[in-house]
Parts: C-alpha cells; structure tokens; sequence
C-alpha cells in the first residue's frame, strides 16, 4: 500500500513547516482523486488548500504546554442511560403493512449473493 502521506511530503514539501501548494500538488490531487478539475476549480482549490494550511500552521503556532490531552472538548465520561428493557410497538401491528414479511420480521430483497 502507498503511503500517501508520505509521498507528498516528500514531492511537495520544500521545508520542513511550509507546504508549496502549486499547480503540481493540485495536479497530483486531481489524479489521485480521479477528479478533472476546470482551471476556475484549480485556482480556488490552490486558494483553499493554502487558507487551510494558514490555519493550521496558526494552530501549530499556539502554546499548549499547559493544556492537558484530551479526546473530547467536554468532561463527559459516560453519558449513556442504563440499557433497561422499555415497553415497544406491536410487533404484529408493524409488519400488517410491510409488503413481506415472516412472523418475527419484514422481508427484503437479497442484494449479496
């Protein structure tokens, strides 16, 4: 498998923190996409690419030191209800209007063989 990652760093990364987004990279995109893109989409897929990238590099830039690691922007550690069996729908009232069904369950086409 291709590390793709990888590769365009190395194609398109001329320093180590700023990332040239030139009509090459947009090219390499474009067939790695397998899109065919107009020049009006290439000119502002370069303009977007770079207002990302300005992002991001702004983000890079912000002192984390003392922000600790986390993998959720709340302090929920589990919001989930206990599973407790709840009063439903009438089975045999659901399936009357299904076009097929068996006692317990509609009936579908079978779409993989």
């Amino acid at each position: 498998m291709i590390d793709y990652e990888r590769e365009i760093k190395q194609r398109f990364v001329k320093e180590e923190s700023a990332m040239q987004i030139d009509a090459e990279l947009i090219a390499y995109l474009e067939d790695l996409s397998r899109l065919s893109l107009s020049d009006h989409e290439k000119k502002r897929l370069t303009a977007d690419l770079g207002d990302i990238l300005g992002s991001m590099a702004r983000l890079d830039a912000l002192n984390t030191e003392n922000v600790p690691e986390r993998s959720h922007p709340f302090d929920y550690v589990n919001a989930f209800r206990d599973d407790e069996v709840q009063p439903s729908y009438d089975r045999a009232l659901i399936l009357k209007n299904a076009p097929k069904s068996n006692d317990e369950m509609f009936v579908a086409p079978k779409t993989v063989e």
